[in-house]
């Protein structure tokens, strides 16, 4: 990609998804890369620690309207962000926000209003979670009361982009013109955001954060501050394994909507497999490790797997049998 901000800074603030967005059709990449970059840049707001609370929703109201095409001024919430931000990357994102809220303008109507609509979920379960969680630290620790609460923050942030990435896809392709997946479009992203649940407790506990729901933790003899306590958290063992095999019921239902897609439509197949296949590999590096909560990072697959399985996957897109397989392979090592 040429676009500096579609191609480059897409690439930059996101490990996974550019290699999906890469790969889709010249007429999806805008829609789908601009609706990603100004969640990613919302999102960067509502984590800026330095900023009190209030103000990032604050922050988060002003850029909702932006994206809903009303008077915002995004300049003031890049100006407040931006000199607090660590990472390269983050910055320059801050930087573009503006020109990126002027591009989401310029999108054909039907695509600019799927657009605003997944941005207003999203950014509406950022909203969620400020107001949720109180503290920034373990000193403060809250958690979700139940497995309710728990698949609607997960619909929030990332279950609503199956409707919207599927949406674009049959507007955009007409051999998707029968493509009626249903609820599995939703279960794909669920899936994947059960996947970074999963992985992030351990970070999320020390930001004051926990999503393992506390009706589950009671269950165990545990509290949300429990799970602090290296002696204490493999007690919660039960209910990872339990939300894992959530998470797995939900990479089925992704799967069946991968295997849906027709074959001539590769570019998308594979833009499907391989955030499940990377999700699955990484579901089975926790189902490894004696106790994923005291892990000290986040348990993540190197680049060199990235590249493993964007090289397997070539071969087994054009075979719903071959793909299947590998589908149960990978299942079945998440699983164990």
């Amino acid at each position: 990609m040429a676009d500096p901000l579609l191609g480059d800074l897409l690439r930059r603030v996101s490990r996974s998804f550019y290699l999906s967005l890469a790969i889709l059709p010249a007429g999806l990449r805008a829609p789908i890369g601009l609706a990603y970059l100004l969640a990613r840049a919302a999102d960067t707001v509502a984590d800026t620690r330095l900023i009190p609370r209030h103000a990032r929703l604050e922050h988060l109201e002003t850029l909702r309207r932006a994206f809903a095409g009303e008077p915002a001024d995004t300049r003031a919430v890049a100006r407040a962000a931006l000199p607090l931000q660590r990472d390269a990357s983050e910055r320059r994102l801050l930087e573009a926000l503006e020109e990126a809220v002027g591009r989401l303008g310029a999108l054909p109507a039907a695509d600019l209003a799927r657009v605003r609509a997944v941005l207003d979920t999203l950014t509406s379960g950022m909203v969620f979670d400020l107001s949720r969680f109180p503290g920034e630290d373990a000193a403060s620790l809250a958690a979700l009361d139940t497995l309710e609460e728990l698949d609607r923050y997960v619909y929030l942030v990332a279950g609503c982009v199956g409707d919207f990435w599927t949406s674009l896809h049959v507007a955009h392709r007409p051999r998707l013109a029968g493509f009626r997946p249903g609820a599995r479009a939703v279960r794909f992203g669920k899936a994947l955001q059960m996947t970074n649940v999963l992985r992030d407790v351990p970070a999320d506990l020390r930001s004051g954060r926990c999503y393992l729901p506390a009706d589950e933790l009671r269950a165990l003899g545990l509290a949300p501050a429990d799970l602090l306590d290296p002696a204490r958290s493999p007690r919660a063992r039960p209910l990872l394994d339990r939300l894992r095999a959530l998470a797995l019921d939900h990479y089925d239902a992704a799967w069946e909507y991968t295997l849906a897609i027709p074959r001539a439509e590769w570019r998308m197949r594979l833009a499907c497999a391989w955030p499940l296949m990377i999700g699955l590999e990484t579901l089975a590096s926790l189902a490894a490790h004696g106790d994923p909560i005291a892990a000290p990072a986040p348990l993540k697959i190197t680049r060199g797997r990235v590249r493993a399985i964007l090289a397997r996957s070539l071969p087994l897109v054009w075979s719903n049998r071959a793909l299947a397989a590998e589908a149960r392979r990978l299942r079945a090592a998440a699983a164990a």
